[in-house]
């Protein structure tokens, strides 16, 4: 086994907090090896006045990691699992990694007020299309606007004024130890997260046995199977930054229990589903629904 590894991560404080928790862990298992993390700025860090489906989706935020990985520059990287691509390099394999913490979308608005209870016309501000398209269903008067940057960055901007409320991931929130300044979880059938969202992430050079060894010690096998069905069902949505999507897998009694939506073009008419199968059938459930999204799609045209 490798005495030194080298670990590759984002600079911001989410990025660095996670990346930590992997560390831990590892330490925990195997108090002699040697850790260190190299800091790597990527193009989604350094973009922050256009929407990622502008400026070439997810991707963004991991291609320069996975430069650094492909120049053995460092032995794995640590993402948020929402932030991969759909298909992963061939020269690249990913597991998620420790318990995958609160998948809900989560509102902070000024005065602690909840999406039912904000004036008309107030301003949320996010960048994911996802969130626009779902929460405008649920209060079609409201507005958006871009808002983008680490969570500390967004929770400034609001704070100054730029909006009157801002919607991110739970899970980062609770990470960082400020869920104090949550004013709402959004239920999760209202506003179905992203793929992978709460889940972490680690990517390693394909073939690199020795580091996957070492990381296979973190990953609870019935939680990447959601995740894995959740992905299968992206895949075979060929989705992105760029349309209205998101899926989230849940475990009962043995059998997977897959929920999706996806809008249709203009991003005017959302369409949901499910599909339940067995676990250990996780990826063709993610294909089923797929199916079924897009059946629904086509009839709505």
């Amino acid at each position: 086994m490798k005495s030194k590894i080298i670990i590759g991560t984002r600079g911001s404080k989410l990025a660095i907090t996670q990346t930590n928790m992997v560390i831990d862990e590892l330490r925990s298992k195997y108090p002699s090896l040697e850790i260190e993390v190299k800091i790597i700025k990527t193009t989604g860090d350094k973009i922050l006045d256009k929407s990622l489906s502008k400026i070439g989706g997810k991707g963004l935020f991991i291609a320069e990691i996975e430069d650094n990985l492909k120049n053995n520059n460092i032995d794995l990287a640590v993402h948020s699992m929402k932030d991969v691509q759909n298909v992963v390099l061939k020269e690249f394999e990913i597991l998620s990694v420790l318990k995958r913490e609160d998948p809900r979308d989560a509102l902070i608005s000024k005065n602690e007020l909840t999406i039912e209870k904000l004036p008309k016309g107030a301003v949320i501000g996010t960048s994911s299309l996802r969130r626009m398209v779902q929460i405008g269903k649920l209060r079609p008067d409201l507005e958006f606007k871009l808002l983008r940057g680490n969570i500390d960055t967004r929770i400034k901007k609001m704070l100054n004024g730029e909006a009157d409320a801002i919607i991110l991931a739970a899970a980062g929130l609770k990470r960082m130890g400020w869920e104090k300044n949550i004013s709402q979880y959004i239920d999760i059938h209202k506003c179905i997260p992203s793929v992978g969202q709460g889940a972490l992430c680690v990517e390693f050079r394909r073939g690199d046995m020795d580091v996957k060894s070492i990381v296979n010690t973190l990953v609870d096998e019935i939680e990447f199977k959601c995740i894995l069905s959740e992905r299968a069902f992206l895949r075979e949505m060929n989705g992105g930054c760029s349309i209205a999507i998101g899926a989230h897998a849940t475990v009962s009694n043995d059998k997977i229990e897959l929920e999706g939506f996806v809008c249709d073009d203009n991003n005017t008419t959302i369409f949901k589903s499910e599909t339940t199968g067995s676990i250990n059938d996780y990826e063709n459930i993610g294909i089923e629904l797929a199916r079924k999204l897009k059946g629904l799609l086509e009839g709505g045209k």
